[in-house]
């Protein structure tokens, strides 16, 4: 089965502590829920810039800021939205990039 990528891009940060760690506790919850199609959990990103066209260096932020990814293991591009469509980050205002990880040759 193929892998694909599921990126987070731009949503809100928790106001305090209190709300941070529970929608840390609902993005454990969909992780679990997504049991071995899970290939990478997650992985966070921090210290964000984004490299211009004309080589110019500017601080990532906004809604297309892309701040993790989750690798799942998936039959199809279909089946892989649908578990990005349960995922909680959707509920901050996020978004989430679905995409099908393609195989290099020779790698």
């Amino acid at each position: 089965m193929p892998n694909y990528i599921i990126a987070y891009l731009g949503g809100a940060k928790p106001e305090t502590p209190e709300q941070g760690q529970q929608q840390m506790g609902k993005w454990k919850a969909w992780v679990e829920n997504l049991g071995a199609a899970a290939v990478n959990p997650g992985t966070p990103l921090s210290s964000i810039r984004i490299v211009g066209p004309d080589g110019s260096v500017a601080e990532g932020s906004g809604d297309d800021t892309f701040h993790g990814f989750t690798v799942v293991e998936a039959e199809s591009l279909d089946a892989a939205i649908a578990m990005a469509q349960a995922c909680p980050y959707l509920e901050i205002g996020g978004s989430l990039e679905v995409a099908e990880m393609m195989q290099m040759p020779g790698g």
